[in-house]
């Protein structure tokens, strides 16, 4: 059944690289799931329309629990602060979710840190919003956008695209 008027189109934004230094924090078993939390240490991201780095202090607070009996489940509460080429400031925040088959969570253990690991064989998305005060960036506070992820050996790389 199509649903009318509901079409959308996606623009690619940027690729933004998080650094996850120190590892994840296991918070532990609780009755929602387990629970782990990231320290985002720095990145950066690039696009035509921006461009520059994410700063150390943000933080993925994730939980994980098992979909079927192969696969592990994740989502995402994470938040960040880019600081852009030209020194404004925009506040990231988004959720998401992952689908890891438990072959391929034991390939992310390898020495690489997963980086090696077709993303093919993985589902990672998320969903982030914007908020900024730099009138250059305005357009981005009314901006919904998804982002397909991939592992890497110092965090995990988004292609971020706004939905129009």
């Amino acid at each position: 059944m199509a649903i009318r008027g509901a079409n959308l189109a996606a623009t690619p934004l940027c690729l933004a690289r998080f650094e996850v230094g120190g590892g994840l924090i296991a918070i532990g078993e609780a009755p929602l799931g387990s629970t782990r939390m990231g320290y985002v240490t720095g990145g950066s991201f690039e696009g035509e329309r921006l461009r520059g780095t994410i700063l150390p202090g943000g933080g993925n607070w994730s939980r994980a629990g098992r979909l079927g009996k192969t696969s592990s489940i994740g989502d995402f509460d994470a938040r960040a602060v880019w600081r852009t080429d030209d020194d404004a400031l925009i506040y990231v925040t988004y959720t998401g979710r992952s689908v890891i088959p438990d072959d391929v969570r034991q390939e992310f253990q390898a020495p690489d840190g997963g980086e090696s690991v077709d993303p093919s064989r993985y589902y990672l998305r998320i969903a982030p919003v914007f908020e900024t005060a730099a009138p250059r960036y305005a357009w981005l506070n009314g901006v919904l956008a998804v982002g397909v992820g991939r592992k890497t050996r110092y965090g995990v790389e988004h292609t971020i695209y706004t939905i129009d």
